[in-house]
């Protein structure tokens, strides 16, 4: 099984969403795409509320993806199950310090428990682009260091948005095809 997550305001069929996950089922995966809601007032249950009909099809083989609030949302459920590896897109944790941190904080701005997360996903890789107008390249690689992961650096490629021309993602499809 595969999990998506996007971000605030998103929805799973925006930007790469669709194109990864007809590309992923295409080779015979189950791709589980939530839709997360997004409101002024935003709490995580309302996320884990949106989850709860895909949560039991979580195991030690699943991979998670995470796209800018979906990756703080991603460590979340990694810290409560073992999968197999977690792909962080753009990814929005702690203090994000922009215009969305208002909605944002009570999911991105939580306590991590970074022992569990590690033990629970040995895999762990971070894309992000060198002009993300959101996200500074410090909070990716503090994120980097908690979870010890790799960081591709992608070239102008802002926030992985189809405003940023992302509605195909090749390199991240390549990443997860070497895992299946």
């Amino acid at each position: 099984m595969i999990f998506l997550f996007h971000g605030i305001y998103g929805s799973p069929d925006e930007n790469w969403f669709p194109w990864l996950k007809a590309e992923l089922e295409a080779k015979g995966c189950t791709v589980h795409i939530p839709h997360f809601p997004t409101k002024d007032d935003l709490i995580p249950e309302d996320w884990w509320k949106a989850f709860e009909p895909y949560e039991k099809y979580l195991d030690d083989h699943s991979i998670i993806i995470g796209h800018s609030l979906g990756c703080a949302f991603a460590l979340k459920v990694i810290e409560k199950h073992p999968v197999k590896a977690g792909f962080f897109v753009a990814p929005a944790f702690g203090k994000t310090e922009n215009e969305f941190t208002p909605i944002m904080s009570s999911i991105a701005d939580q306590t991590f428990d970074w022992p569990n997360i590690r033990s629970h996903c040995s895999c762990v890789q971070i894309f992000h682009a060198d002009n993300d107008p959101y996200l500074p390249r410090e909070k990716v690689e503090e994120l980097a260091e908690c979870i010890r992961a790799e960081v591709v650096w992608v070239h102008g490629a802002q926030h992985f948005n189809a405003a940023a021309g992302y509605e195909r993602f090749p390199l991240l499809l390549q990443a997860i095809e070497a895992l299946l």
